[in-house]
């Protein structure tokens, strides 16, 4: 399997650089997998697609502002640090910083006028502890959203509400899971109303979601590790859904990830690096809601294997087509 299966050229102006104002006001393309059929929408119609009293499975983790603007202290460059992953020690973080080469080991970068430092301890791992054992505080203080490389401009405000989901609850994503976007508690309620259900899990969303597949033999690719959680009760709500035969569906390539990680390792609570692309044998998921993807990417594949690529990179002709708006902050997709 080629990793030029899944390229496509996308104009520019499609990548959406900011969010509707009304998150229900999404486009909706419904692709349905037994038909090949593919329909067009708004997202605030959803529940007119889904299948009978079927259970949607949302991602609850909650994005942490992790990006820092600092300056060194000795000269007053500006530094900026994105945090990746907390260390044991609870002071230090794996990170990325620029401009990486000028910074020397033990360099204060000064952040929150003082208050707030780190040194660079481990250049090759690129390590940096600061001064303060917990600083979640600070982070949504003083943190930037960590807003995609394609959304290009700096974050503003608005990212604090838009680029987190309604139901955002457990601090830990570098990025959001971003089908999950569109919900608004008011539809929420509907989908309740209208006899579907709704179970959260979380599966934290780290920075090597956006590594590139540099194989070309996609089966060689080395899949990142993303931590999870599912509890004993949604687990058991779920297993219920599928012997009373009705269906799963999956909010967000997240989503997916964890629940067929369970199903393959009986795990509710790890790490995953599962990669999931066609012909994958998809064991909880019934249904899938996605927003659109970069070409060549991990998650792109994942979405050809559930709907299958022929289908999948036809609808996403058509949504280049009829200019749908893409990635982060864009529309979505439902495959059933």
């Amino acid at each position: 399997m080629k990793l030029t299966d899944f390229e496509y050229h996308l104009p520019g102006e499609l990548i959406a650089q900011y969010p509707l104002k009304n998150r229900e006001q999404a486009r909706l393309m419904v692709v349905n997998r037994r038909t090949k059929r593919i329909a067009h929408d708004v997202f605030s119609n959803l529940c007119r697609y889904l299948p009978k009293a079927s259970s949607l499975v949302l991602n609850d983790s909650k994005v942490v502002p992790v990006r820092l603007l600092g300056k060194r202290e000795k000269t007053g460059g500006a530094v900026e640090v994105f945090l990746l992953n907390k260390l044991s020690d609870g002071y230090s973080y794996r990170a990325l910083l620029r401009p990486l080469k000028r910074i020397k080991i033990d360099e204060k970068i000064i952040f929150n006028g003082g208050r707030l430092h780190a040194q660079l301890k481990d250049i090759p791992n690129r390590v940096v502890r600061f001064n303060k054992r917990n600083i979640i505080g600070y982070l949504n203080k003083i943190g930037h959203m960590p807003l995609p490389p394609y959304i290009k401009r700096p974050d503003e405000p608005l990212d604090r509400e838009y680029y987190q989901t309604v139901f955002a609850r457990h601090e830990g994503s570098v990025a959001s899971p971003t089908a999950g976007l569109h919900f608004t508690k008011p539809l929420l309620s509907e989908l309740k109303v209208k006899g579907h259900k709704t179970e959260k899990i979380t599966l934290h969303i780290n920075y090597a979601t956006f590594n590139a597949v540099k194989v070309e033999d996609i089966t060689q690719h080395h899949m990142h590790t993303e931590v999870y959680a599912v509890s004993p009760r949604v687990w058991q709500a779920l297993r219920t859904v599928k012997e009373q035969g009705k269906k799963i569906v999956a909010v967000g390539t997240t989503s997916c990830r964890a629940l067929e990680t369970v199903a393959q390792s009986g795990k509710l609570k790890s790490e995953t690096d599962i990669f999931i692309y066609p012909g994958f044998n998809f064991q909880m998921t019934d249904a899938l809601l996605t927003n659109f993807h970069f070409p060549q990417s991990t998650l792109l594949m994942l979405v050809c294997a559930f709907g299958t690529s022929d289908l999948v990179m036809k609808a996403y002709a058509e949504a280049i087509h009829l200019k749908y708006r893409f990635y982060s902050y864009g529309d979505c997709m439902l495959i059933i």
